[in-house]
């Protein structure tokens, strides 16, 4: 199997994954450390071309799982952490790891945003290196071990 093929397969997995738990993922810290996650991934390699920025906002408002949330709301949180790490990445990067730190306390939560990197991450079939560094940041941040998620 084809490397695309295989970033594509384990991102649908985990989108899978995560429907099965959406009722168990409403937290308002669910929420800000998927934004969190989110915009991390988006800017993984220390820049964010509108196009990308665009992209990314598209697969939240569409994500089945991250509809408990209001779309409106989702997207001033994403846009929040795009400008923290546009502004300054390596600061910006502190200040949004301590939001994806927020899903900590809740082991299934935790999981659940790590997955969502890596859908975000996989949604274009390039789930590149700058994209697995971030998610693999984000793991230590949950205190998850990344081996868990192939990273």
């Amino acid at each position: 199997m084809a490397l695309w093929d295989r970033i594509k397969e384990s991102a649908s997995q985990m989108q899978t994954q995560l429907v099965a738990k959406k009722n168990d993922l409403k937290s308002g810290a669910f929420r800000d450390a998927s934004m969190a996650m989110c915009a991390l991934v988006a800017a993984a390699d220390g820049t964010v071309d509108p196009s990308e920025r665009q992209r990314v906002a598209q697969l939240i408002a569409t994500n089945e799982v991250l509809q408990n949330f209001p779309a409106d709301d989702l997207r001033r949180r994403f846009e929040e952490n795009l400008d923290k790490l546009t502004r300054d990445f390596a600061f910006g990067k502190v200040s949004v790891l301590q939001e994806v730190a927020k899903a900590k306390k809740k082991p299934a939560e935790a999981r659940a945003v790590i997955q969502i990197g890596i859908v975000i991450g996989g949604a274009d079939g390039d789930f590149d290196k700058d994209e697995q560094a971030v998610v693999r940041e984000a793991c230590y941040a949950l205190d998850l071990p990344p081996h868990e998620f192939d990273l």
